[in-house]
């Protein structure tokens, strides 16, 4: 049986070696989660209940789940400890939807063909969910793929990141210590033959996905028919300043909103478009904040950059940023790598429109800023590709603010803060090739509950 090694980031030392599952065992996962379906889910009630004693049981390892978060995938244990109160908050935050998510009266008297009949709606679990995860918030990422589902009554199966899989399998044995029977929750580690059988198996009914769009699209494309799905994928985060008064705040948000886990998160701020009389005093500003961040091993408590996820993505950042150097770029700090898996806090100034930092997501600890010598022509460089997730606008003038954001095209625009904000009852997702359908945990429940309408004719006496 093939096996997973799960190691430290940092230090490579091994956490975990897993047994991986095999096609038979993903077979067995489908034939469960499909029968358990048929034969019905569990009253609301105790739905709630089980997901009240999750969250104590989540809380009760807080400490323990940040350091799985660290240790795994990187993250500074400061943020990892965020990252594990937004998990328990987001079981909460399902708890509460199911209070909002009911059916309807739908009146059937605008004509006389409805004259007579009385209609309502109810929601019913749509069937087996099947998510793919990613590794960059291995704990949050699986609360908002799972929790859904648990609190909707739908079997659901998880694939986890395969450098990340320890919070999920822990999160999976706490559901069950929680009460719910074995089966609705299954863990599968799988390699990428059986994580294609999987998703793409006829008996499924919901797909949850989050990473690459590249891998993210070929699957929407090989989904059995009348399967529906959630792509949440990456973007090139655009922030434009304007005039803003408070300059030190904006530039010590900007290399938290940039170098939070080491840039590796989906709306990390990457394009930032200021006035060309002002782009080589604020470049020169936020590189002295970003060359004074502390890079280490994730489980230190004075880190503020951890690694990235592998020596291979640390290869791709040191070729993307030497060669938006050698293309004219100018390197106000960092720029280097300060080991396999680390790479120095860097800014570059209007590195070239085609260069990869400028066109695709870089996931690690590097900004852009781009001088502009109007408003229309930033909205137009922010608009010019074709990833379309958060965006921000900073400026004093609130109506100016309102007017780009109105211009940006995006599926959400932050006035006056970062393309990194978001809680996590918000709706969330991505335009163009960024993403498909729309996430957040009230909008993923409901994306997995179907409609059905029920129309009685009155008996004529």
């Amino acid at each position: 049986m093939a096996i997973l090694t799960v190691n430290q980031v940092y230090t490579g030392a091994v956490l975990a070696k897993l047994e991986m599952h095999d096609s038979m065992q993903v077979e067995q996962m489908l034939s469960t989660a499909q029968q358990l379906h048929k034969t019905g889910c569990l009253p609301e009630q105790k739905r709630i209940q089980i997901l009240q004693k999750l969250a104590d049981l989540v809380k009760n390892e807080q400490e323990d789940f940040a350091r799985l978060i660290a240790n795994e995938g990187g993250k500074p244990i400061r943020d990892a400890r965020i990252e594990v109160t937004r998990a328990i908050s987001g079981i909460h935050i399902a708890i509460l939807e199911l209070s909002n998510i009911k059916g309807e009266t739908i009146p059937m008297d605008y004509t006389p063909a409805g004259a007579g009949h009385t209609a309502h709606t109810i929601l019913e679990p749509i069937g087996v969910v099947v998510a793919v995860s990613a590794f960059n918030h291995p704990l949050n990422l699986a609360i908002h793929q799972v929790i859904p589902a648990v609190a909707t009554g739908c079997p659901v199966i998880i694939k986890p990141a395969s450098k990340t899989p320890l919070c999920t399998l822990r999160l999976t044995e706490l559901i069950e210590q929680a009460g719910l029977p074995k089966g609705w929750v299954q863990l599968a580690l799988v390699n990428t033959e059986n994580a294609e059988k999987l998703v793409t198996d006829k008996r499924i009914g919901f797909f949850s996905f989050i990473g690459s769009a590249k891998v993210g699209w070929l699957l929407k494309s090989k989904l059995a028919p009348g399967v529906r799905c959630a792509l949440e994928h990456g973007g090139v985060a655009p922030l434009i300043f304007d005039e803003y008064a408070d300059e030190q705040g904006f530039i010590n948000g900007v290399v938290k909103a940039s170098m939070y886990h080491s840039g590796q998160v989906c709306v990390s701020v990457q394009r930032v478009y200021i006035p060309n009389s002002k782009a080589e005093d604020l470049a020169k500003k936020i590189a002295k904040i970003a060359s004074q961040q502390i890079v280490g091993d994730a489980i230190n408590e004075d880190s503020d950059l951890g690694p990235l996820i592998s020596p291979k993505e640390t290869d791709r950042i040191e070729l993307w940023v030497n060669e938006a150097v050698a293309s004219g770029a100018q390197l106000m700090t960092g720029g280097k790598r300060i080991n396999q898996v680390a790479y120095e806090p860097t800014v570059l100034l209007n590195p070239p429109k085609s260069a990869k930092v400028s066109t695709q997501e870089i996931f690690a600890p590097v900004v852009c800023i781009y001088g502009y010598d109007s408003i229309d022509e930033a909205i137009e460089q922010a608009n010019s590709l074709n990833v379309s997730f958060q965006s921000a606008v900073f400026s004093d003038d609130i109506n100016k603010a309102t007017d780009i954001a109105k211009r940006l095209e995006a599926s959400a625009v932050m006035i006056n803060d970062y393309t990194t904000f978001r809680v996590d009852w918000m709706p969330f997702g991505g335009r163009k090739h960024s993403g498909y359908g729309t996430g957040g945990i009230g909008y993923s429940m409901r994306d997995i509950l179907e409609y059905k309408m029920i129309v009685v004719r009155e008996i004529q006496k």
